[in-house]
């Protein structure tokens, strides 16, 4: 995500190095640089020059001080105008009260907004809602088909009427039948469509209208860059849009939708979608997505997804586990599925600080997740709790009940020995609980 973007920002960055004070000459060539990488990543040109503008007045105006360098400096200021093209802070779904609160998704065709709605219905699920799926998309063939496997997937009701192709028809019944199960957050799949197809455009301003939406969000994929502006902005004039979602960021290594938004449409991105798993959905935090963006990682989301995951008991019981040195096996496996269960691997390292860098040209293994399974799950049980037992022969056999090698059996007791050394020295100096979860073995997928 932002690869191109943090990459381009890296070398602009790079030519205040050596300088003692910051100056408009030395400057202007950082600047240029920033200029140039932010039109290649398809951000709005006004975008653009205002944040090198806004960046320029206030790196003159500053005075270095301390120890810190120009490039620290103009590193910081760049920050703070990234988080502010990106919208300040966090902006919060609005709900409803009293309830039903009624979210109008919108978007265009391919945009993956029927899988979005399914993201949000499950991820307002877990936090406590009641949300019920609006099959409201009568036109696309085997739309509510779609929609009705995403809610079985997502463990969310899908409310359809069979042949009715009148969608207001079916927003308003949904109505009634969410106030009668108490059903208190809806939300309401539409057609995909496009600004140019008046009818189409019409159909959903009328639905707009009756179902008078608490939010009204409106889905573009990030991909498309300038593109997806453009149309959020022509959306905008005949919706009452209270946010944008954007989807396929994690294959986006430009950042022009994400950096133009809000400064073109006036519209907060509310969401992101960073892959194809109904988990895959975040908040749109500006301050992390900024510090993404200048590689400094993002250790709060990784926290907040590996929360997610972890049983606060299991983890008290590990680290007790790790305390008095019984960290066995079959320990390592648990927390390894959990660790799958969060996302790959390489967007997982992606959030620590300093990582997207080192990664770039770094071939990451996912498979390597299935080899270590397959050796843990060929060893016994007694193996798995005690691998001190686990001589000549046991590994052999071990490796061929795995189909893989000594050496790779090998490797992995290596590595669950030095990193159940490393995690036993965390456990002592009280460091962060998910920190001692969120360990693997050193080295691991990497190639």
């Amino acid at each position: 995500m932002f690869e191109s973007l943090q990459e381009k920002l890296e070398l602009a960055l790079k030519r205040l190095k050596g300088q003692a004070v910051i100056t408009e000459s030395n400057i202007e060539d950082a600047l240029r640089e920033i200029r140039r990488a932010l039109i290649e990543a398809d951000v709005n040109i006004n975008v653009a020059k205002k944040f090198v503008e806004d960046v320029k007045t206030k790196a003159l105006g500053t005075q270095v001080k301390g120890k810190l360098l120009p490039e620290q400096v103009i590193v910081k200021i760049v920050y703070d105008e990234l988080v502010e093209v990106l919208g300040k802070k966090l902006s919060d779904l609005v709900f409803a009260s009293p309830p039903p609160t009624k979210i109008l998704v919108a978007g265009l065709q391919g945009s993956g907004k029927t899988t979005f709605c399914a993201k949000l219905a499950k991820s307002l699920k877990k936090k406590g809602r009641q949300p019920l799926l609006v099959a409201c998309d009568v036109h696309r063939p085997a739309a509510i088909e779609q929609l009705k496997q995403l809610g079985q997937q997502a463990n969310v009701p899908v409310f359809s009427i069979p042949n009715e192709t009148n969608a207001i028809t079916i927003a308003r019944e949904a109505l009634t039948y969410a106030r009668k199960f108490s059903r208190d957050v809806l939300i309401f799949d539409t057609a995909g469509r496009t600004t140019i197809d008046e009818d189409m455009m019409t159909e959903v301003e009328n639905l707009a209208r009756e179902v008078q939406p608490t939010e009204t969000l409106f889905v573009c994929d990030a991909m498309i860059g300038q593109d997806a502006v453009t149309t959020a902005k022509a959306f905008d004039e005949r919706l009452p849009l209270t946010g944008v979602v954007l989807t396929k960021l994690d294959g986006d290594t430009r950042g022009g939708a994400a950096l133009s938004v809000l400064s073109v449409t006036g519209k907060p991105i509310k969401f992101i979608s960073v892959g194809e798993k109904l988990d895959a959905l975040e908040p749109f935090h500006p301050e992390r997505i900024a510090s993404r963006i200048l590689g400094m990682g993002d250790i709060v989301t990784l926290v907040e997804k590996a929360e997610q995951e972890f049983d606060e008991q299991q983890a008290k019981k590990l680290e007790e586990k790790i305390r008095k040195n019984q960290f066995t096996f079959e320990d390592f496996w648990e927390q390894l599925k959990i660790i799958k269960k969060m996302g790959s691997l390489r967007d997982l390292l992606g959030f620590l600080p300093g990582m997207d860098k080192a990664l770039r040209n770094v071939n990451i293994d996912e498979k390597q997740f299935a080899r270590v399974e397959a050796i843990i799950l060929s060893m016994t049980k007694e193996e798995r709790q005690n691998p001190k037992i686990l001589n000549g022969s046991r590994r052999k056999r071990i490796a061929m009940g795995s189909g893989t090698t000594i050496q790779d059996v090998n490797r992995l007791i290596k590595q669950f020995e030095d990193m159940t050394k490393l995690m036993k020295t965390v456990a002592r100096g009280g460091k962060n609980r998910f920190l001692k979860n969120f360990n693997l073995p050193q080295g691991f997928g990497l190639q």
